[in-house]
């Protein structure tokens, strides 16, 4: 049997977790993007003098925050956010004090900003070492997640290492692997948008304190998340997108390649081209 073909024997596993249709008009920066939109078209009924007039175009042509600064600092969620309507994600979600990795750890796994901590076992903030260069980030996790604490378990879990050591890497030195959000959404089913706001600034932190080279978008939710973007993961990957100034690239979740064995190639592909954009990242 070829080498190619016990990667294949290797990578042929489990069940999949898929996100429905919809989800991106529900995200909170849509949303909240959609409700500006609509107050702006309200109070523009009701200017009554130039003054004002050029007020509210400042506004509309203000430049939007620094996003690697939003990295590391983090206010409580307000009462009526008023966000730019075209401002980051990343501006618009809940943010945390800047908090060393131990109290982070323990903010996460204490959670109680959204309603997953009802009917979760426990919550999953992510393995591997992190002063990892590579940061691999999924989508939410699964029953095997839940159950273990720990990210990317089970047979897709195997498939993920698996792929990872073809490509020369070692899934507890060389890389950190998180999800987007920290808690199992009951059923796998998609997150809500008030899920997705209690848990980034879990996930921006993460990333401030990692300081990744470069990140790998795991599946369409991770992806359109971090890179504020409807597009599919086939216009998305085989090209290199950037989150706060950091290299990202973008592959298919491994639960879904268990289920669709012919992308089991294009994933290869998105992993060399994560290496190839890492070593120039790195030089």
């Amino acid at each position: 049997m070829s080498r190619a073909s016990q990667l294949q024997q290797e990578m042929g596993l489990g069940p999949a977790w898929l996100p429905r249709d919809g989800w991106f008009e529900r995200h909170p920066a849509q949303m909240q993007r959609q409700e500006m939109r609509a107050a702006a078209a309200n109070a523009a009924e009701e200017i009554a003098s130039p003054s004002v007039a050029a007020a509210a175009a400042a506004v509309n042509d203000s430049p939007s925050l620094d996003a690697a600064a939003v990295a590391g600092h983090a206010t409580e969620p307000a009462a009526h956010p008023t966000p730019l309507p075209d401002a980051p994600i990343a501006e618009t979600r809940i943010k945390l004090p800047r908090l060393e990795w131990p109290q982070l750890q323990r903010e996460v796994a204490d959670c109680q900003r959204c309603r997953l901590c009802e009917t979760r076992t426990q919550t999953v903030f992510g393995r591997g070492n992190p002063q990892a260069r590579w940061m691999l980030i999924g989508e939410a996790p699964g029953e095997n997640e839940d159950k273990q604490g720990q990210p990317f378990v089970g047979r897709a879990g195997q498939l993920l290492d698996n792929m990872l050591a073809a490509a020369g890497l070692d899934r507890e030195q060389d890389v950190y692997i998180a999800n987007v959000l920290k808690c199992r959404p009951p059923g796998n089913r998609n997150p809500a948008p008030d899920e997705i706001a209690a848990c980034n600034g879990y996930l921006l932190q993460q990333i401030h304190h990692i300081q990744p080279t470069l990140i790998v978008a795991l599946g369409r939710f991770a992806a359109q998340t971090l890179l504020e973007t409807a597009d599919s993961i086939g216009r998305l990957r085989g090209k290199t997108h950037r989150y706060q100034g950091v290299p990202l690239v973008v592959s298919y979740h491994p639960a879904y390649l268990l289920r669709n064995q012919p992308d089991k190639a294009k994933a290869w592909q998105d992993l060399l081209l994560a290496r190839k954009v890492f070593r120039q990242a790195a030089n």
